[in-house]
Order: C-alpha cells, then sequence, then structure tokens
C-alpha cells in the first residue's frame, strides 16, 4: 500500500515546535510524548537499518517506527498482533455490537480526569450488559464481552464512547449450558440506557466524594459539593445513548472489524486531504446526512490540539475483556462453550481475516524487493537514540 501524501507526523514536523511554544505549561507529558514519537515515527532519528536483496542487488533504507499506540502509522501492525490472539476466542454464534456513549456535560469532566471517568466508563458499560443479560427476564446468562474505548467524533472532538462486541448468548447459572439469545436481538436499548445511567451516575458520585476528581478553569467551581450535585441533576433526568449496531453477519465478520477498529486512533492519515497556509483539511462523515463524506478545514494548531485530546493517560488500557472472555479464565470458559456447541473456530472465517490487507500497513513483516521480489537480507544496522547512563563509583 503506498504511503499517503500527508501524514499527521508532516504537520507535527512542520508545525509540532510552535504549538508545543503557544501551549507552553498546558501540554502534559502524555502529550509532549506523541508530538515527539509521532514525528520522529520511521525517520533517521530512531535509527533502522539497510537492505539489500540477495539477487539483483538493490538497496534501501528502513527505519524504525515509534511503536506508540496513537501514531497513526503504528496500529495496523499492532492490531494484527492483537488480533491473532484473540482467533482462539472466536465463536460459532452471532455476534453484537453495542455502543454507551457519555453526554456532553460529562464528556467535560472526562477530559480533565481521563484515567477516573474512562475507567468508570467501562465499569459501568460492563456490568449494565452482565446485570440485563443475567436478568431472568432477558436471557439469564453469564455473558462476556470486549469493551473498545473511543473518545472522538469524526471531526476530532472530544466523545468518549466504549464499543462492546458481545457473543449473542451466554452460560447458564450452573455453567452446565450455552444459552442463546433470539436471532438478531439481543438486549433491550431502554434497559440497558437507564441502568447505565444509574450506574455511572452513582460510580461518579463515589468518585467526587472521594477527592478522586480533579477540576480546573471553567470547571473548577465543581470541586464544591453543591455545585457538583447541581450539575448532575438534569443528567438523571434526560435518555443516555445506547444504542446496538446490527449484528454481524458471522463469527469472520467480527474478527474483520476488531482488526480494523480495536487500535484506531483518532484520525487516519488517509483522511487527511491538504495542508495549506497553516491549515489542515480532511475528510469526515457526516452522519446525519446518511455518512455523507464531506470536507472539513482548520487552523494547524485547533487541529493540533483536537489530536491530542484523544491522548490517554500512560498505562491506561483501551481494550478489555469481561465475563466469560476476562484475561484470568478465558482459555478455559472458551474451551468450555465450544464444548457446550459441539464445535471448534471457523478456520474459513480466521483465514478471511488474515486474507484481508490491513490499513496502512507499509511495511511487510518479510519484505521482498521491489524490483525482482527477490529476499531482502539486513546488511547494516543504523543506530538510533540511546540512553545515556551515568556510572556510579562503587568506592
Amino acid at each position: 500500500m503506498s504511503r499517503p501524501e500527508l501524514e499527521v507526523a508532516d504537520i507535527f514536523r512542520h508545525h509540532g515546535d510552535a504549538y508545543r511554544e503557544d501551549n507552553a505549561g498546558h501540554l502534559s507529558l502524555d502529550q509532549l510524548k506523541v508530538i515527539g514519537a509521532v514525528r520522529s515515527c520511521r525517520t533517521a532519528a530512531l535509527g533502522g537499518h539497510v537492505e539489500r536483496c540477495a539477487g539483483c542487488g538493490h538497496s534501501r533504507i528502513a527505519y524504525n517506527s515509534c511503536r506508540n499506540r496513537h501514531c497513526p502509522k503504528c496500529q495496523a501492525g499492532a492490531a494484527h498482533e492483537w488480533l491473532d490472539a484473540r482467533q482462539a476466542d472466536l465463536l460459532p454464534v452471532e455476534y453484537f455490537h453495542i455502543v454507551f456513549t457519555l453526554p456532553a456535560l460529562v464528556g467535560s469532566i472526562a477530559y480533565q480526569n481521563k484515567a477516573t471517568v474512562y475507567a468508570i466508563l467501562f465499569e459501568s458499560a460492563a456490568e449494565t450488559l452482565r446485570t440485563i443479560a443475567a436478568d431472568k427476564k432477558h436471557l439469564g446468562a453469564s455473558i462476556g464481552m470486549t469493551a473498545v474505548l473511543h473518545t472522538w467524533g469524526q471531526t476530532l472532538t472530544h466523545h468518549p464512547h466504549v464499543h462492546c462486541i458481545v457473543p449473542g448468548g451466554g452460560l447458564s447459572p450452573d455453567g452446565a449450558s450455552w444459552m442463546s439469545c433470539k436471532p438478531g436481538y439481543f438486549l433491550p436499548e431502554r434497559v440497558l440506557s437507564r441502568l447505565f445511567r444509574r450506574l455511572f451516575l452513582t460510580r461518579l458520585k463515589a468518585a467526587h466524594r472521594a477527592s478522586r476528581l480533579r477540576f480546573s478553569g471553567d470547571l473548577e467551581r465543581l470541586a464544591a459539593p453543591k455545585a457538583f450535585a447541581a450539575l448532575l441533576a438534569p443528567l438523571r433526568r434526560v435518555e443516555w445513548v445506547v444504542y446496538a449496531k446490527r449484528p454481524f453477519a458471522g463469527p469472520g465478520q467480527v474478527l474483520a472489524y476488531l482488526s480494523r477498529y480495536t487500535h484506531r486512533v483518532a484520525i487516519s492519515n488517509r483522511r487527511l486531504l491538504a495542508l495549506d497556509n497553516g491549515r489542515v483539511s480532511f475528510a469526515w462523515k457526516d452522519y446525519a446526512c446518511g455518512g455523507a463524506l464531506k470536507r472539513m478545514t482548520l487552523d494547524v494548531h485547533e487541529f493540533i490540539r483536537r489530536f491530542l485530546l484523544h491522548v490517554l493517560p500512560g498505562g491506561f488500557q483501551r481494550i478489555r475483556h469481561y465475563g466469560f472472555l476476562a484475561n484470568g479464565h478465558r482459555k478455559a470458559k472458551v474451551a468450555l462453550i465450544l464444548r457446550l456447541l459441539h464445535a471448534a473456530p471457523k478456520a474459513a472465517a480466521i483465514a478471511a481475516v488474515k486474507a484481508e490487507p490491513p490499513p496502512e500497513r507499509t511495511q511487510a513483516k518479510a519484505p521482498l524487493c521491489p524490483c525482482c521480489g527477490g529476499a531482502m537480507v539486513i546488511i547494516e544496522i543504523l543506530p538510533g537514540p540511546r540512553r545515556r547512563y551515568r556510572r556510579l563509583d562503587s568506592s
């Protein structure tokens, strides 16, 4: 796949220094690291190696990746590595896609308290699905799910929401049978929405009481309990957005979706259209108009600000597994379910995903010569950045 003419890295290289100077003291260490990593990705600054074709002698330089999870160039490879580990978890059942979204008022609190509020979002969404699914009026089973955090909308605004991919059924209370949901239908959206609202607000209020929330700027007044309670009051009376997308056509489609979706960043390089006179233009889908493709142009500093809105705190996990897919017992539970279903992972579905080309993957695992197709052999290592160590005198 050819390299896009314009990349986020180009924007950071041309305008990153000026943006950092204009916002000195207002950028987190994580945001500064992202700017540095993305602009250096696959450049001489990170080192690399020289390859030569064993057949025709053609040579080229390959620079190292930054491997930052916010870099548009690095995430496709990471997605495929992650997907390899998920193939064994595939069940031959219908899969559902359910999205839990935070209201705009809560989104502003989330931005100033990312680790705390995003964790509450994960926990509340997962408990909502497990609680309603366990109710005998609905499914009466113990379910599993994979949840992925996205914090952006199509125009890069702050829009925190969790995508939950859920197999259509679960284990019976005694663990002796598999209980399938109704074909094409998982759980009622309105019931999910109201429980999600209650669970999230209860946890958010508890975090405030425990002084785990910090406020600054326009939100500083929310540190006072009365002001915080006044903000939450109207949120208890409005409907929160929880919606179920159409179920996947089959397990193979689930894997194909996950391979593209789990490691997505706020904007891909292929959506960028132009960088002219200090303004960035990019394509976006207007879902209010049926997904019509439109063009948006922003001042370059506003574009960088929006991109950096979505930098997660260091170490924060944006892909989580719950229920019978939780890491502690997933292997044993999936094996049990496959026995109960008298099935095994569908080899055809797995092969279909492996055959699909990864988005924005510009460097193959086994590089071939672009001239003759022969094997490229590494003949020289180019040094990258080295940490300086101070030698301590033992005397």
